[in-house]
């Protein structure tokens, strides 16, 4: 029999698929290698094994919410349909021109990333919209109909469709789709003013282009994943979590891909912003390390911080300005090579570099036993000391420290004339040093101070290194929730359903219409609530508006929170003093005699979380038991400790533990260095703090 409070969340990454079985509070997990000829075989296996661990059967379970990678990996693999791209005369080339800013300035060789779709296959008709909406030229509907006859005989699987200022007037888009319809009613189209009807024609182009390009595919596969849950008899409804932090029906993941770019990390976000708020933090640093990259977040005020742009297809991987722009809405975070899979390697120089190639789960590290031959980050911390080869992944995947000592000596070692255990000094020294280099510039970048923040540590890889990172970051506080090993997939549990509508509506301050923006803003809400209610029909809803404004002249804006209301003419003044306090926030002041101008509108609708309970903090033990003893290499000291080896389930509220310690569990272990002392918390959190704090 179905059980409504049975749930389970799915995250597959490029390492593991992890799953979280939740019911009345009470959460099992499982971590499975993800499979990648059938990723929805590794789901399978998962769920089942956490339903074993929680004594139900599969046929119970009421609700499955699911994160994939598919849409992320389709974009940079370029496995996506043969697309055409219909857009206005005399812009095909947009996507190619790009934005011409060059991320590496003094490289004359840069290269960019290729169009989704080659210029053969963009195609243009004679129509013009103004940025008010105003028709320019009209579109002849006869030469829409014979490109649309062109496109369907030359065997496209998608189209996308893309008119300037079709976000002020979407009315040519809905000719052409029509015309399209008409000759192929099943032809996979995709409409720039449904998918990103916002100003700026780049990343609405490359936004409604990824979207075509990937939508038959992940349709495909959302399809085959509910026919393979409906097999093993789970008829429960499927959700997907989307990249901006809600849930949102298969249905609509399957007509809006794009919005699943990165459903994972978002996950992510959303379990550290519970425990933020559940331990009253109101400035977070998360960080999730899995095995193929991390991720860092900022939450403040029990929120992830979010925007409506993301770059993917990086060319330069984890360069900024090397992908391809998408206006999506995302949780924003930076994301770096430095998973327990990164593979390490020596440069020209003789560096030890580390990422962004990785294992993966096929062959994965060498220490797995499964064909790997190249040096990991895993390796170097299994030759350090801090996975216990018996007990890695539950005992799941015994781990061979011969295999990683040949692979370390062979690939870095012996090239470099070191000892086997100074190079896996090297490789985790470097990528903690590259972690904590993306936190600076992230921070910085949003105008913070990095060393105010408690930092939320999970994923199988980030309890590993998180003491490490907070030393090298001048950070005193480190959370390390329960579960975080499966952190992802257990936030997806978390998340609410909602969705984020947007419009295009370009307004001076000083000449502000509120009947147009309180028109737009109740359109964006209507849609918004639809959405929402598809899966939840019965939830309380709250509402989120953003403005995202600039200074008259320059060309970029910021966001500015905004009260949701009707609006009149006498609003100017709090919007006015909304941007002046964001806009001095991100860059320390605000310019005088400038005007202030609006280029789009943001509306989230999502359902009402039940609040979480304070957790508190507990009084500290005034003993520590005699906990048995084990070795693993302390990078602060440059020395081998002798640490105690402390399982979680031990670290009852109040027990402390002072370090060098190892605090191990199923899917991860909690190094705490000599600086730092590890205390147990009320929820099953571990709170570790510098000792001379």
């Amino acid at each position: 029999m179905v059980d409504g409070s049975l749930r389970v969340g799915v995250d597959i990454g490029g390492t593991f698929t992890d799953v979280a079985l939740e019911r009345d509070g009470r959460v099992s997990t499982a971590k499975v290698l993800t499979d990648y000829a059938e990723p929805e075989r590794a789901i399978l296996d998962g769920i089942a094994r956490a339903a074993a661990t929680a004594n139900v059967t599969v046929k119970d379970i009421g609700q499955v919410i699911h994160g994939t990678t598919l849409v992320t990996n389709a974009l940079i693999e370029r496995r996506g349909a043969k697309t055409a791209f219909v857009t206005t005369e005399g812009f095909r080339d947009v996507i190619e021109m790009r934005s011409e800013n060059r991320f590496e300035q003094y490289d004359l060789n840069l290269l960019l990333p290729e169009p989704l779709v080659p210029r053969k296959d963009r195609f243009t008709l004679h129509e013009r919209v103004g940025h008010d909406g105003a028709v320019l030229l009209p579109l002849d509907p006869e030469e829409a109909d014979a490109l649309a006859r062109r496109i369907v005989a030359e065997g496209f699987e998608a189209v996308a469709v893309g008119f300037l200022h079709a976000y002020a007037n979407d009315g040519h888009e809905r000719m052409m789709e029509a015309a399209l319809r008409k000759h192929s009613p099943d032809l996979s189209i995709s409409l720039s003013s449904v998918i990103s009807p916002q100003m700026r024609e780049l990343p609405r182009f490359n936004t409604v282009i990824a979207n075509a390009y990937v939508r038959p595919q992940v349709a495909a596969y959302l399809g085959r994943l509910v026919a393979k849950l409906r097999e093993a008899g789970i008829g429960a409804p499927v959700f997907m979590l989307h990249s901006g932090g809600g849930l949102i029906s298969v249905e609509t993941a399957a007509e809006q891909p794009v919005r699943l770019l990165e459903s994972g990390p978002a996950g992510g976000a959303i379990f550290a912003a519970g425990f933020a708020r559940a331990h009253t933090l109101d400035k977070v640093l998360s960080f999730d390390m899995g095995g193929t990259t991390a991720k860092i977040c900022l939450i403040e005020d029990g929120e992830p911080k979010t925007a409506n742009t993301f770059e993917v297809a990086r060319t330069y991987r984890f360069k900024k300005g090397s992908g391809m722009v998408v206006s999506t809405p995302v949780v924003e975070m930076v994301e770096i090579g430095a998973g327990g899979g990164s593979i390490a390697s020596m440069d020209t120089m003789g560096r030890i570099q580390v990422g962004p190639r990785s294992a993966g789960s096929e062959p994965g590290p060498a220490c797995y036993q499964r064909g790997g031959e190249e040096p990991t980050v895993t390796d170097a911390n299994l030759l350090l000391g801090r996975l216990d080869p018996d007990n890695f992944a539950g005992g799941a995947i015994p781990l061979s420290s011969a295999k990683a000592a040949v692979a370390i000596d062979d690939r870095l070692a012996a090239p470099l004339s070191l000892p086997a255990q100074d190079a896996a000094f090297g490789v985790t020294e470097m990528v903690d040093e590259n972690m904590a280099n993306a936190a600076r510039v992230h921070t910085v970048e949003n105008g913070r101070d990095i060393e105010h923040f408690t930092m939320i540590a999970f994923g199988g890889g980030a309890p590993l290194h998180a003491c490490r990172l907070c030393e090298k970051l001048g950070i005193d506080a480190l959370l390390v929730p329960p579960g975080a090993g499966v952190g992802s997939a257990i936030g997806f549990l978390k998340a609410p359903f909602s969705y984020e509508a947007t419009k295009g509506l370009f307004q001076r301050l000083d000449a502000f219409d509120s009947d147009a923006v309180n028109a737009a803003l109740t359109q964006l809400e209507r849609e918004a609530t639809a959405f929402v209610k598809a899966g939840a029909s019965d939830a309380k809803t709250v509402t989120r508006l953003t403005a995202f404004m600039r200074y008259s002249g320059q060309g970029w804006e910021i966001p500015v929170p905004l009260e949701h209301r009707r609006f009149t003419a006498a609003d100017v003044g709090p919007i006015t003093q909304a941007f002046e306090t964001a806009y001095g926030t991100l860059f320390g002041r605000t310019i005088d005699g400038l005007s202030i101008e609006i280029t789009n509108w943001s509306l989230v609708v999502g359902s009402v979380l039940p609040p979480v309970a304070d957790v508190g903090r507990p009084s500290e033990a005034d003993t520590e038991p005699p906990w048995p003893k084990r070795c693993f290499y302390d990078t602060a000291q440059r020395k081998t400790v002798e640490a105690r080896a402390v399982e979680r389930v031990a670290m009852k509220p109040g027990v402390t533990v002072e370090g060098p310690a190892v605090i191990v569990e199923d899917e991860t272990s909690t190094i705490v260095t000599s600086a730092f002392r590890a205390i147990g918390q009320r929820d099953g959190s571990l709170l570790l703090t510098r000792k001379e704090s």
